[in-house]
């Protein structure tokens, strides 16, 4: 990746935990994981073009638990890595982990290898099924408790540096615990390095191989059946905007390059129209910014449209959306906070929920009046 491309990835990754510092304590929620039935994409009935189709549709993994790819694998320790600082961390122990980062990629990694059973705490954004009982390193925000962290005795830290204060994070490596620093990059593309930094720091690069190949393989699959319903012709195909709202704490920011929320938009076959209009990053929306997009489709999180009392207040508190085919068409596709952008063990699952919301039409019923 080019500096620029690094700087605006990480820039955006701290403009995200800028949000979610801000608007956790209005807004957090505790994910529903029962799964949802899904009709397989090559099976889907397309019978209104996906620009044209009306409503809100909530994207749902039809299993979000995660299958590792190997049972209790042997950690191969003690290993010496030189993590994404730079610094070189010793591993001797890695029976009691903690796996810490704002979109829970870190920790669905660690059990998508096997490890699961090692984890003894957990982030705000974790919850996939097996974690709900953990206790919260991250109290009710996300921000690092070191009190709280140092009471679980982990033997070794998991983290990106999403999550601060940094004088927590230098504290704990101070008390003695390692603490390995995993990139920031949350991309669908770059998901392999981080199965490979966890996996190397826990002492199982073999294992993390099996699980790199198999997500690969799994992602092959879903974009190749995606291509098979997006439009050939690309005045047809929906133009995504991703929008992230807190209502109640009035932010409402646009996320374009260097957001992960643009590899998605990619990679379910929407233009990404946020490129279009040179939008880098994560930056507050303007009137002027949504109406040169002219979006088709809203891509939010759950509680983003939650917060702002679903469609009709959406529309109520950002008038300049009246005025796109989005607004026109009320048209908006969720998913929750925790999977949207956690890039991870279920990256291909993630893309064909999103696919399937895009491309087909919410039943009547699923349609929220507000």
């Amino acid at each position: 990746m080019s500096p620029r491309g690094k700087s605006v990835r990480t820039a955006a990754l701290l403009t995200l935990t800028a949000l979610l510092l801000t608007a956790c304590s209005a807004t957090a929620t505790t994910p529903e994981n029962d799964g949802c039935a899904q009709t397989p994409l090559s099976e889907l009935k397309l019978d209104t073009p996906a620009n044209q189709i009306t409503g809100v549709s909530d994207a749902c993994l039809a299993n979000p638990a995660i299958d590792p790819i190997e049972k209790d694998p042997t950690p191969k320790l003690p290993v010496t890595v030189t993590d994404d600082a730079g610094a070189q961390v010793t591993v001797t122990d890695a029976s009691r982990i903690l796996a810490l980062d704002i979109s829970g990629t870190l920790a669905a990694t660690v059990w998508g290898l096997g490890l699961g059973k090692n984890l003894i705490g957990r982030d705000a954004a974790t919850s996939f099924p097996g974690t709900e009982k953990l206790p919260l390193a991250t109290g009710s925000s996300h921000t690092l408790n070191a009190e709280a962290i140092l009471a679980m005795a982990p033997t070794v830290i998991l983290t990106d540096g999403s999550l601060g204060p940094k004088a927590v994070r230098e504290q704990l490596a101070q008390a003695g615990i390692p603490v390995v620093k995993i990139t920031q990059d949350r991309t669908i593309s770059n998901t392999g390095d981080i199965v490979r930094e966890v996996s190397t720091a826990l002492g199982i690069p073999e294992t993390g191989t099996k699980l790199t190949e198999r997500i690969s393989t799994e992602l092959k699959t879903a974009l190749g059946d995606v291509q098979k319903i997006v439009p050939a012709d690309e005045s047809k195909r929906p133009r995504v905007i991703f929008l992230y709202a807190r209502g109640g704490a009035g932010i409402y920011y646009l996320f374009g390059e260097g957001s992960g929320a643009d590899s998605l938009i990619d990679a379910i076959g929407g233009v990404d129209v946020a490129k279009e209009i040179g939008w880098n990053g994560m930056k507050p929306m303007t009137a002027e910014a949504l109406m040169n997009a002219k979006p088709d489709v809203l891509l939010m999180m759950t509680d983003g449209l939650k917060s702002v009392n679903g469609i009709d207040g959406l529309l109520e508190q950002i008038p300049a959306l009246a005025s796109t085919p989005a607004g026109e068409h009320r048209r908006v596709v969720t998913m929750n906070d925790t999977e949207i952008l956690g890039f991870g063990p279920r990256t291909a699952a993630v893309v064909e929920s999103l696919a399937r919301a895009l491309y087909t039409a919410p039943e009547p019923s699923a349609t929220p009046a507000k």
